[in-house]
C-alpha cells in the first residue's frame, strides 16, 4: 500500500471517530488495562444490547479526532489502552460500563463527552446512577398522572358531597 493511501486510510478513521463523538448523544472512555478478550467480548454484547457500539481506536487517532469534533479536553486522558463507547442514549454507555465495572476492577472511567458536555470519571459515575431513557419516561409520567389522579379525587369527593347535600335536603 502506498503511503498517499495509507494517510488516506488513517484520515478516513480520524473523520469516522470525530463524526461518532459529534453525533453520539454520549461517548465514554474507558481503560481496559488487565481485562481478558473474553472480559472486552462481554462488555461488548453488554453495550449492543442497547445499541452502544464499543470501539478500541489508536489514541492518535482519537485525539487528532476529538480536536477535529472540537473536543480538545479528552486529549489529556488518551494515555494508555482505551475503548470508547458510543451511544444514542446520553446515559446507557456510561450505566452499563458501571455495572461491569464492579465485577472487574480492572475497567476505569476515564473522560468522556455527553450532550456536547466533557465530563470526566466522577461525573461519568454519577450519570451511570440515572435510569435509562425508558425508566425515565416512566418517571416523567408517573409525576404527570399524580396531580390528575389528586385533581380527579377531590372531584368525586366534591361530587360525593353535593350529592349528600341534596339527599339530607
Amino acid at each position: 500500500m502506498s503511503s498517499d493511501k495509507i494517510l488516506q486510510a488513517k484520515q478516513n478513521v480520524v473523520a469516522e471517530i470525530a463524526e461518532k463523538i459529534k453525533d453520539s448523544a454520549s461517548t465514554v472512555v474507558v481503560e481496559y488495562k488487565g481485562l481478558s478478550v473474553a472480559d472486552l467480548t462481554e462488555i461488548r454484547s453488554a453495550l449492543r444490547a442497547e445499541d452502544v457500539e464499543f470501539k478500541v481506536y489508536k489514541n492518535t487517532m482519537v485525539r487528532l479526532a476529538a480536536k477535529e469534533a472540537g473536543y480538545e479536553d479528552l486529549v489529556e486522558h488518551l494515555v494508555g489502552p482505551n475503548g470508547f463507547a458510543f451511544g444514542s442514549d446520553a446515559v446507557a454507555p456510561a450505566r452499563i460500563l458501571a455495572e461491569f465495572a464492579k465485577k472487574h476492577k480492572h475497567l476505569e472511567f476515564k473522560t468522556g463527552v455527553v450532550s456536547g458536555n466533557v465530563l470526566g470519571a466522577e461525573g461519568l459515575v454519577k450519570l451511570s446512577k440515572l435510569p435509562n431513557k425508558d425508566g425515565m419516561l416512566s418517571m416523567l409520567v408517573g409525576m404527570l398522572q399524580s396531580p390528575i389522579r389528586d385533581v380527579a379525587l377531590i372531584l368525586k369527593a366534591v361530587g360525593e358531597a353535593k350529592v349528600e347535600e341534596v339527599q339530607e335536603a
